[in-house]
């Protein structure tokens, strides 16, 4: 049966159980996804690179606990899928890393962290207000913050290690607040600034930018033009327009290949950078 094909009736009732919490079911779908071989790693996979987020988690666990998984071609094929979803991305990143995380674990505490922001929202709010309250839970209650002491620090850069050691760069700190925000219903933009990452909000009355790295400062468009100046940089208008996700997590390696080069590790390096370059390969033959 290792090269057999699963009929859509098939499908569906796998995906029915592939997410009971009954250990019994679990030891039943394990043998026999283990007996199906090939064509359930097959399934298994493309039900992890789905648009179902909570399907795709328990997919990834089964290809775990059967030794089907191949954390860093699974990233691969991310890539060259072109539907990009940050959340799934950015665990996909770290398990190129850490192959064994604890996804469920780290979507939990985005889950337990947007909760207590529900807590204290009141309605009707303002984005701003709601921001505030973003700020307040994460900056002040949990004692998130940039990591400046250890900036290159490659696990600054992985969303689970974020998670843990409550520090992060720019861009991490960013990935955090916006996968918040999207929980409790915040229509937040990630703004990759030249040398910097932002967060920008254009749903109220004037647009303003967040500075999750220091502490959710909340920025003007002149401030942000001014903190670019103050970096030798030409601000344009374009440099405030939103950053595809697909940038975001190409940037993210970017960083990592330079982070881990600065570490003297050079292998991890260049797994970063071939990342790169499949990222910008794959965009580039989908838009010529």
């Amino acid at each position: 049966m290792a090269h057999s094909t699963l009929s859509s009736t098939e499908k569906a009732a796998l995906l029915d159980l592939i997410d009971d919490p009954s250990p019994t079911v679990r030891r039943s779908l394990c043998q026999h996804f283990n007996a199906l071989g090939v064509t359930a790693r097959d399934f298994l996979q493309n039900t992890a690179s789905g648009t179902n987020r909570h399907l795709a988690w328990h997919a990834r666990s089964f290809l775990e606990e059967l030794n089907f998984t191949d954390p860093v071609g699974e990233f691969r094929e991310f890539i060259k899928s072109l539907n990009y979803e940050l959340e799934t991305g950015a665990l996909l990143l770290a398990r190129t890393v850490r192959p064994h995380l604890d996804a469920g674990a780290c979507c939990e505490e985005l889950d337990r962290i947007a909760a207590r922001c529900r807590e204290l929202m009141v309605e009707p709010s303002t984005t701003r207000a709601k921001c505030r309250v973003i700020n307040r839970v994460i900056y002040h209650e949990l004692g998130y913050r940039g990591n400046v002491e250890h900036y290159t620090d490659p696990d600054n850069s992985f969303l689970d290690q974020v998670l843990r050691n409550r520090r992060g760069i720019p861009i991490s700190m960013c990935m955090l607040y916006l996968l918040v925000a999207q929980r409790v219903g915040l229509d937040l933009e990630p703004i990759g600034l030249p040398g910097h990452f932002m967060i920008g909000c254009f749903t109220d009355d004037a647009p303003f930018f967040i500075d999750a790295f220091d502490r959710g400062i909340f920025r003007s468009p002149e401030e942000i033009f001014v903190f670019l100046r103050s970096h030798d940089m030409s601000p344009r208008l374009s440099d405030l327009a939103p950053t595809p996700i697909r940038e975001i997590l190409c940037r993210s390696c970017r960083n990592l290949a330079n982070h881990y080069e600065s570490h003297g590790h050079q292998d991890r390096a260049q797994l970063f950078d071939s990342f790169v370059t499949d990222f910008e390969t794959t965009y580039s033959k989908h838009t010529t």
